[in-house]
């Protein structure tokens, strides 16, 4: 961790928005607390949107914004000692938006329940790396640190639309079978 007295405003900045405003400084699971932090936060702006469209557009617009601004942080923080420093979550914040997009959809309860299992299968995700994550991770600078989380964001959120649709269709033949 630098030296914040030696840091100039914009490197201090980069360092803020990094480590997610601070959640890259937990001691144990910065990564999982990122993601939380994520996941609280995004929720909590979509229950203000009353969820739905509305906070689906913000959404997405958040995970934009927040893609181009992370590039940003991250880079700065990232140097030749740690390319990736623990404490860069902004990379979390961001896949966790993305893997929760649907969840933002769903209003209150079915909404917590649908970030509950974003949060689960993208952090699974994030530390597994499967392909592409970990090639995207070895990305110079920002780029690598961000889009290894997008793709393990993207891969969420198709396996928990795949998830949700199973689901749908199952209690769909339930239901012609009259079993509800």
């Amino acid at each position: 961790m630098p030296d914040w007295r030696q840091l100039s405003l914009a490197d201090q900045a980069a360092w803020v928005i990094g480590s997610g405003f601070g959640a890259g400084f937990s001691p144990i699971a910065p990564g999982t607390v990122g993601s939380l932090a994520a996941a609280v936060i995004l929720y909590g702006l979509s229950s203000l949107l009353s969820f739905g469209l509305g906070a689906v557009i913000f959404a997405a617009l958040l995970i934009m914004v927040g893609l181009v601004v992370g590039v940003w942080a991250t880079g700065r923080m990232s140097t030749e000692a740690e390319p990736d420093p623990g404490t860069a979550v902004w990379d979390e914040f961001v896949g966790m938006w993305i893997a929760a997009l649907p969840a933002v959809l769903l209003g209150w309860v079915v909404g917590i329940w649908g970030m509950l299992i974003a949060f689960v299968i993208f952090r699974a995700l994030d530390v597994l790396k499967p392909w592409p994550c970990r090639p995207l991770e070895r990305l110079h600078g920002g780029w690598g640190i961000m889009l290894d989380d997008v793709a393990a964001g993207l891969m969420t959120l198709v396996i928990v639309q795949a998830l949700s649709m199973g689901f749908a269709l199952l209690l769909a033949r339930g239901l012609s079978l009259g079993l509800y």
